[in-house]
């Protein structure tokens, strides 16, 4: 399967930055063709201009051109994988800029027609998603709050993909408060349900 990976944490030497690691050579052996972006280390610049925006409809070419490659490998994608902490409830701002920036009009979504209409899917070719995420809270708190990360990706952007694309989440609850030994079962965990995809 052609799988995208995007990770953003801003530290190579973070536990995110183990888990993109396990995750891409765990996908590479398992024999799937990947295309990844660390956006971090890329220098992918997430902030919408004022022009962008002003232009967000009718000069739409003229934000893909700024990052041509992003554009293509999400239209290239079968499966999207997400390697991020969860910080304020969702994804670091650099990682909801690449969502600003190359999710655009035309390219993932079309305009709703109409009010109380919602957008019209154009990722019908992505027919697997997967995120992997931390979260300092414990998981009873994220369910309390009707776990707000996880229905960005799962409800929010998943109707974006093909009717029956395949869901997989994955978050490591208490970050704050894990041992090595949480994390390794973790990264553990990652790795069998990756490997069985």
């Amino acid at each position: 399967m052609r799988l995208l990976v995007i990770f953003s944490h801003p530290s190579l030497d973070s536990y995110g930055a183990a888990l993109y690691k396990t995750a891409c050579s765990t996908l590479c052996a398992a024999g799937h063709e990947l295309r990844c972006h660390d956006l971090y280390r890329e220098g992918f610049n997430p902030v919408l201009s004022t022009e962008e925006w002003t232009g967000y409809l009718e000069k739409t070419d003229d934000i893909i051109a700024k990052h041509p490659d992003h554009v293509a490998d999400v239209q290239w994608a079968e499966g999207i994988v997400v390697i991020y902490p969860t910080w304020y409830y969702g994804p670091p701002a650099m990682l909801k800029g690449w969502l600003e920036r190359v999710w655009l009009p035309g390219i993932t979504f079309e305009i709703a027609d109409a009010k109380q209409k919602r957008p019209k899917p154009k990722m019908s070719h992505v027919k697997l998603f997967v995120g992997i995420t931390t979260s300092g809270s414990p998981w009873w708190w994220i369910k309390l709050i009707r776990d707000p990360g996880r229905s960005l990706w799962t409800r929010g952007l998943r109707v974006l993909f093909a009717r029956r694309c395949k869901v997989v989440w994955q978050q490591l609850y208490n970050m704050n408060h894990t041992t090595d030994a949480d994390r390794a079962a973790f990264l553990k965990k990652v790795e069998r349900r990756l490997a069985a995809l």
